[in-house]
């Protein structure tokens, strides 16, 4: 049994078939699904909760993404900690830095970032990081403003390599590997792969973006998770229902609100 530890839903590429797309997931063994409450930014923080009021296989996130922090506006930190209390929000995210598109000025981003850890702090909630060509002041930010916290977190869709996989696991995060761990190109993908505790390892689409190899340039999807997870316990020289259930543990042991479903 699989777990989508973060997936985009609500996003326009499933309108046609959003109901299918989740029953084909179930079919493939994949139990639960955290989909990401960013959608295109504020004023409308609820996109991933109306989706986990619908089906008891989803979870919730609420948050605001790096690209749009310029978005953020008073209300919106009032807005989020109503959201933090919904029983269906596990998690605060996806939030960090993105230098690549810098579609929101850098202060800006690190300001709306700090204030959403400020948050996810109050709610005890875990926190999920996008970073971008942003390590250094992604890790800086974490250390001074969430590390002294003692909460968990998530890499998502990691993307660097072995320096900032131990980099993560020493500030206590899990680290999620997408589709791109099956690039050929990504070589760094996979020794940081190789280094990471099975128990601090989880799985991900990221759909409908960066479906792993032999989907690539397809519309990613929940149920292509196992792709991913048969690649990395092939990696780890494991069974693919050990890596399962390793990375399914480690999602419940993060979003406790999750076992019960």
């Amino acid at each position: 049994m699989w777990i989508d530890s973060h997936c985009h839903l609500d996003g326009h590429r499933f309108d046609d078939d959003r109901e299918a797309v989740i029953e084909r997931a179930l079919a493939a063994g994949v139990t639960k699904m955290l989909t990401i409450g960013t959608g295109d930014g504020p004023p409308d923080l609820d996109v991933a909760i109306r989706l986990a009021e619908r089906y008891g296989c989803i979870y919730a996130s609420a948050g605001v993404h790096p690209h749009d922090a310029a978005k953020w506006t008073p209300d919106c930190g009032p807005a989020m900690r109503e959201r933090m209390s919904h029983p269906r929000v596990v998690a605060l995210g996806e939030i960090g830095l993105d230098y690549h598109y810098d579609f929101s000025p850098r202060d800006v981003q690190q300001r709306v970032f700090i204030e959403q850890m400020e948050i996810a702090a109050e709610a005890r909630k875990p926190i999920l990081i996008h970073t971008r060509e942003a390590w250094d002041d992604t890790f800086a930010l974490i250390e001074k403003h969430w590390f002294p916290t003692g909460l968990p977190g998530v890499m998502h869709c990691f993307s660097g390599g072995p320096a900032e996989a131990e980099r993560s696991l020493q500030l206590g995060f899990t680290i999620s590997f997408a589709g791109i761990v099956t690039y050929p190109k990504a070589p760094e993908v996979r020794e940081a792969a190789m280094l990471t505790p099975l128990d601090r390892m989880m799985v991900e689409t990221d759909c409908p973006y960066l479906a792993p190899v032999p989907l690539r340039g397809k519309r990613n999807e929940p149920a292509y998770v196992v792709r991913t997870g048969e690649m990395l316990a092939g990696l780890r020289d494991v069974s693919p229902e050990k890596l399962a259930r390793y990375t399914s543990e480690n999602f419940v042991r993060l979003f406790p609100a999750a076992a019960s479903a």
